[in-house]
């Protein structure tokens, strides 16, 4: 990996910006995971007990509508370029966050339904951050800097090991004001230090809603829509519903751990560090997938990760039965998934170079869905038969189904686009 080229090839403050912007924004999208726990017995204290449904659409709806704001933000980077874009995506997350701590303890759960929606927004940061990144960069770097922007993914492991002891020490609550400080410093900070690539390295190219149904009627589109619903889709999901599942599932084995080893007995706490220790690899090796997928090429790396992906989901569904193998196994999950979304974006800028901007907000509104789907899937697997296996043993079917679709799309894309793309195909 050439990192040094980082800061003569293209714009480095540009591209620490990007990953600070996306990093905190992650942060955010992500944060009532952690929470989940505290907020449910919180809203109990009021008389307002959630049902593992309940709990499931509370985690979605950010992921669901980060999705969807994807698209309209990836439209707007192409209209009015990529900063403007941040700072609006930006002024609405710090307001969202600034109604929940103030509303507080009093928040009804309609509320927090329209706080995660405003989060959301921080979860669109994607379709902002990685083309700003990318339009500075040549192609053969493509796949090292935009798996650099998308590290930003780490901003969830903050999340899960600082959120569940301020909430203990401070309230819940604390954390949103937290988060509100936060995200103003960043967005100051990138006012100062992010800049749109100048024409002579990147001519914008704004598009119009004819050419939104143009690429949607490209079927390349939907494959890389699909291999991301998995990739990022499985990353986001699993990190968002993390310390559920493991609550749910270990709070035993967690609660004796933390006791003996850790001088820790706040289960819920416990729960925070092996959820960030799982999300802390697939967040820290996506630039590494990238790299790998810049020297192996993405459609090889994609076959690693995504049959890793599908084993390990077995795996825990069928054999895993202790708390320490558990976090092994979602410890290689995370990891393979966050170099699986690496993989899949050292692809897209090769295929769609041209169109990145409306392509990330496509590409990246799949990716959200597919992490909205994980949720409710294993919030369904919860409530329907009191356990995970049948939601893991779903997720494998749908990695699988993507193994196939490579199989299916390698030739035609390694003997058409690929010969004139200018990275490893």
């Amino acid at each position: 990996m050439k990192f040094g080229e980082l800061k003569t090839a293209g714009h480095f403050p540009t591209l620490l910006a990007a990953f600070l912007y996306f990093d905190f924004s992650f942060m955010v999208w992500t944060m009532l995971g952690p929470l989940a726990t505290e907020i449910s017995e919180s809203l109990a204290a009021h008389g307002f007990h959630l049902d593992p449904n309940q709990k499931a659409t509370l985690l979605a709806i950010p992921i669901l509508s980060g999705a969807i704001l994807r698209i309209l933000l990836g439209f707007l980077v192409d209209q009015i370029g990529a900063k403007k874009t941040a700072l609006i995506a930006q002024a609405i997350v710090i307001a969202s966050l600034f109604y929940g701590y103030f509303r507080g303890e009093n928040i009804t759960y309609n509320e927090l339904l329209l706080v995660a929606f405003g989060l959301g927004f921080a979860g669109a940061s994607f379709a902002v951050a990685l083309p700003q990144a990318g339009q500075w960069y040549p192609p053969r770097l493509q796949g090292l800097v935009l798996g650099l922007a998308g590290a930003g993914n780490i901003g969830v492991v903050l999340d899960f090991l600082f959120a569940p002891k301020i909430a203990e020490y401070w309230g819940w609550q604390a954390v949103f004001l937290v988060g509100g400080v936060l995200s103003t410093f960043i967005f100051i900070l990138y006012i100062f230090m992010a800049k749109d690539a100048p024409a002579d390295v990147y001519k914008p190219n704004p598009k119009k809603l004819g050419d939104y149904l143009k690429l949607l009627r490209d079927k390349d589109t939907w494959w890389f829509s699909l291999f991301y619903a998995v990739s990022f889709g499985g990353f986001v999901g699993f990190a968002n519903y993390m310390k559920v599942y493991l609550m749910n599932t270990y709070q035993a084995d967690m609660s004796a751990f933390g006791l003996e080893y850790l001088h820790e007995p706040n289960v819920k706490v416990v729960a925070g560090y092996f959820g960030a220790l799982c999300i802390f690899a697939g967040a820290l090796l996506r630039p590494v997938g990238g790299g790998i997928a810049d020297k192996l090429g993405g459609v090889k790396s994609l076959y690693i990760f995504f049959g890793a992906i599908a084993a390990l989901a077995v795996i825990n569904a069928t054999v895993v039965h202790s708390f320490g193998l558990a976090i092994l196994v979602l410890f290689l999950i995370m990891a393979n998934l966050g170099m699986a979304n690496g993989a899949v974006f050292q692809l897209v800028p090769q295929r769609f170079g041209k169109d990145m901007g409306i392509m990330t907000g496509i590409i990246g509104c799949a990716g959200g869905l597919g992490g909205t789907a994980l949720i409710k899937t294993l919030g369904w697997s919860k409530e329907a038969f009191n356990g995970y296996a049948a939601g893991f043993f779903i997720f494998a079917a749908v990695v699988a189904v993507a193994l196939i679709g490579i199989s299916l799309v390698k030739t035609r894309w390694r003997t058409t686009w690929g010969v004139t793309a200018g990275g490893r195909i």
